[in-house]
């Protein structure tokens, strides 16, 4: 049984409240970057898809800059991403720079009722939800290390969602978490997964059931260091925010049901969910930071059209028969999430690559 957590009352004031007209729950969606980086390609395919979903509903759309990590979230990577937003095309409703105007890096003005926009100006929030729900008895602190929790990693695991965690420390009695913090232990902050299936119905994978243990178990909502969690940040944003629409990557497949867990006990309603294919490299690997080399910013020094871009991934998502170079805009009245690919897509798939990408199409 699923035990509901209470809010605090404080958190009201940052919850967004629909029009008083609205019949139906509005489209809302958001993109989400990790200002840790400059944008790749494989980010530049999810923003797309994301920013289709929501302009093609008629949706409002959110840029929430999640820079949780202090040490590797910079604000010249914030500064980045909303130029190379701007000059793919993309635009958004709330956030920082919605007026179009690229910020200082230091001075990202916001607009919107739902802010801060930037997750390091949220731990506030943080902290109150995760006050309330250890007074409900529905977390407890973890001491073990990352030595002992990276042993674990040959035990059976889902995709990307790490080994299971035992729940070593779910039931320590308080003497036992003195003896630990004597010996210098800190802890990370977990959540008693509840038991069950979570379902929910993919807007491109389609149906989907998980138990929590499926998705690692008891999990973490506050890191030893004290920085908040990725799962307990993006969904209380997500709630806070009105968030009804969320389009990433397949690879977080996983994520989705310890995020439902925590909707559910704060008693919130879940966005709708669809998972895109990942794009790879031609080696089979997933677009990241390594090929940086061919960023969206090096391309864009090296001449590269934002159109040309888009033109070769909207034809690896089977938006368009031809990689003509087109605007972002000229994809909307065509869009259909479901005509996307439900397999991962490799740059190699292209029937021509562009002299730009034959870096990374090299054989699988």
């Amino acid at each position: 049984m699923t035990i509901p957590c209470a809010l605090p009352r404080s958190l009201q004031a940052y919850r967004y409240h629909p029009a008083p007209s609205a019949s139906s729950r509005p489209v809302r969606g958001r993109l989400a970057p990790s200002p840790t980086g400059y944008m790749h390609l494989g980010n530049a395919w999810a923003f797309l898809l994301a920013w289709l979903a929501v302009r093609s509903a008629g949706g409002t759309l959110v840029l929430r800059m999640e820079d949780i990590d202090p040490q590797r979230s910079r604000p010249e990577y914030a500064r980045a991403l909303v130029e190379d937003l701007r000059w793919l095309g993309l635009d958004w409703d709330e956030g920082p720079a919605v007026d179009g105007a690229i910020p200082d890096a230091g001075d990202m003005a916001e607009q919107g009722p739902c802010g801060p926009y930037f997750q390091s100006a949220r731990a506030a929030l943080y902290d109150a939800t995760l006050d309330a729900m250890d007074r409900a008895g529905l977390v407890y602190p973890c001491y073990c290390t990352r030595k002992e929790l990276r042993q674990l990693a040959g035990a059976p695991h889902v995709d990307d969602a790490g080994a299971p965690y035992p729940g070593t420390c779910r039931h320590l009695s308080p003497e036992e978490r003195r003896q630990r913090e004597a010996r210098g232990r800190r802890a990370c902050l977990r959540l008693r997964c509840p038991e069950g299936r979570f379902h929910f119905q993919d807007g491109l994978l389609g149906e989907q059931s998980f138990t929590l243990e499926d998705c690692g178990g008891d999990f973490a909502l506050r890191r030893s260091d004290g920085v908040v969690a990725y799962q307990l940040a993006v969904a209380l944003d997500d709630a806070l925010m009105g968030i009804t629409q969320v389009v990433r990557g397949r690879d977080i497949l996983t994520s989705t049901p310890r995020q439902l867990a925590l909707l559910r006990l704060w008693g919130f309603e879940p966005p709708a969910y669809a998972h895109i294919p990942l794009l790879l490299d031609g080696q089979g690997e997933r677009l990241a930071k390594r090929h940086q080399s061919l960023g969206v910013r090096e391309l864009r020094r090296q001449g590269v059209a934002a159109a040309e871009i888009v033109g070769v991934l909207a034809r690896l998502a089977g938006l368009r028969p031809d990689m003509r170079p087109l605007a972002a805009v000229e994809l909307l009245a065509d869009f259909r999430l479901e005509r996307l690919p439900r397999q991962d897509v490799c740059l190699r798939d292209l029937p021509c690559v562009p002299d730009w990408l034959r870096p990374l199409c090299l054989p699988c």
